[in-house]
Formats: C-alpha cells, sequence, structure tokens
C-alpha cells in the first residue's frame, strides 16, 4: 500500500528560496495525485510547474486588471445569460474574440439605463486583459474632468500621450452630460488620434446622432463621431435591468458578521 510523500520543512524552505512558495498552496494534493496515478517524475514536475505559471498570470493579470480600472467582478464568466436582456448575439461573439482590436476597430455598446452595458464593456476588457493586450476603462466625465485638471499642471500631454498608448480604450457613459469647448476638443483628439490604429470601446444611454448636440463644437464633433463610427461594432441592449439582478439578497445579509457594537459607557 503507497503512502503519499509528505512536504518536509526542508522542501519547504528550498520552495521558498527559489521563489516558489505558493506551489506550496497544491503541492499536497499534487503528491497525493502522483502517488495514486502512478505519475512519473518529469509528468509531476510538469503539473507542478504548470500550477505556478497559471497562478503567477492569474495574479498578473489581476493586477493589471485593477491598474486598468476595472471592476474585478464584471468577467465574462461572470455574465447572467439568463437576463432578459436582447441584443445580437453575432456581434457579441465578434467582440469577445477580440479580433476588433488587432484590426484597430471600435465598439460602441448602447442601450436604456441599467441593461448591463458597463458589464459587458469591462468584461471585454478582462478578455483583453488575459491576452496581455493593455486596457484603461474610465467613465467619461471622470475623464474629461481629469484631463481638464491635467491643464493646470501642464501635464495634460503627457495624459493624453497614455491614454493614446493603450491598446483598447474603454470609455463608460459618454455624452451622459453637454461636453464645453475643452472637453470636446479632448474627445476630438482622442478619437481622431486613435483612429484604426488602436480600439475604443464606448457606452453609452444615447444615440450617436445624439452625441452630436452635445458637444460644444459642430465641426469636431462629426469629424470625430463620423471617425468613431466608421470603424465601429454596433451593440444594442434592451430589456430588463440587469443591475436589479445583482441585489443584494437576505441571505447575503444573513451571512455577514454583525458590526461590533459600541460601548453603551460614556467617555470621561
Amino acid at each position: 500500500m503507497s503512502t503519499t510523500p509528505t512536504v518536509t520543512p526542508e522542501l519547504k524552505a528550498l520552495l521558498r528560496r527559489v521563489k516558489l512558495g505558493r506551489c506550496l498552496d497544491t503541492l499536497p494534493e499534487r503528491l497525493a495525485l502522483a502517488s495514486t496515478g502512478g505519475m512519473g517524475h518529469a509528468e509531476f514536475l510538469e503539473l507542478v510547474l504548470a500550477d505556478e505559471v497559471t497562478r503567477r498570470e492569474n495574479t498578473s493579470a489581476d493586477r493589471r486588471a485593477k491598474t486598468a480600472g476595472l471592476d474585478p467582478a464584471m468577467t465574462l464568466d461572470r455574465w447572467d445569460d439568463t437576463a432578459k436582456i436582447t441584443y445580437d448575439r453575432a456581434v457579441w461573439s465578434e467582440l469577445c474574440s477580440l479580433r476588433f482590436v488587432g484590426a484597430g476597430h471600435n465598439a460602441v455598446i448602447m442601450g436604456p439605463v441599467g441593461v448591463g452595458k458597463t458589464f459587458l464593456a469591462t468584461a471585454l476588457g478582462h478578455a483583453a486583459i488575459r491576452r496581455r493586450i493593455s486596457v484603461h476603462f474610465e467613465r467619461c466625465d471622470r475623464l474629461l474632468k481629469r484631463l481638464r485638471a491635467s491643464r493646470l499642471d501642464n501635464s495634460h500631454d503627457v495624459e493624453i500621450r497614455k491614454l493614446l498608448r493603450v491598446d483598447l480604450l474603454i470609455i463608460d457613459d459618454f455624452a451622459l452630460q453637454p461636453m464645453d469647448s475643452v472637453d470636446t476638443a479632448d474627445i476630438y483628439e482622442l478619437i481622431v488620434e486613435r483612429h484604426r490604429a488602436t480600439s475604443t470601446v464606448i457606452t453609452s444611454n444615447r444615440e450617436p446622432v445624439e452625441w452630436l448636440g452635445l458637444m460644444a463644437d459642430p465641426l469636431l464633433a462629426q469629424s470625430a463621431i463620423d471617425r468613431l463610427q466608421s470603424a465601429a461594432h454596433e451593440l444594442v441592449l434592451d430589456g430588463e435591468s440587469y443591475r436589479q439582478r445583482q441585489k443584494p439578497t437576505v441571505t447575503d445579509a444573513l451571512d455577514e458578521p454583525a458590526p461590533p457594537r459600541r460601548s453603551s459607557r460614556r467617555r470621561t
């Protein structure tokens, strides 16, 4: 009767010295598998190292997703496909392939409030991160406010260059509010300079024809939007509010630890 090899203190120390300490997370079960499955030495080593590669790739992807500004809960595998939301599945499938990023094309995701536009755009961002495509996600109003502030400390050109370099720029809630001449000029520069060189995903509650009326300079607006649309896949969502499916339940509340009680004694 074979016994599963144990992880000795010496082995633990050696793994940590060569920066493979995280292998200890799955090493016991891998040793058990090797013992019961008659696994060869090379096969076992390959399995353990594959675990470590996967761990490092996941850690790296999580770190880059956080830097990109992506919500960690909005990934493709967490999208509830049973939601009563209609959209063109063929267009969505094409976007999920990320071929549009390699081609320097764009995506415009439109629909009423709450149908999951931000979720799907963010999910595309996560998928791109996993393929080591650089991503930046930002809500439109915050992006424009940040660019406006950058003019005050002469960092505007630096900030614009960062946005131009990123492979996939995701601008959420576009044209929710009117844009003055400064905001319009920034949007124009981003869209025109990125045209067919890098990819932009935009989510909006409004249709492109409405965007024009919210931008201060009609000529810059028309030029920017025409370029954006000429290279864009359009995905239109409609249906019930997806946010209602994300509401906390009573069970969730009961599972949470109770907040600490405040002392009734008065401080003196």
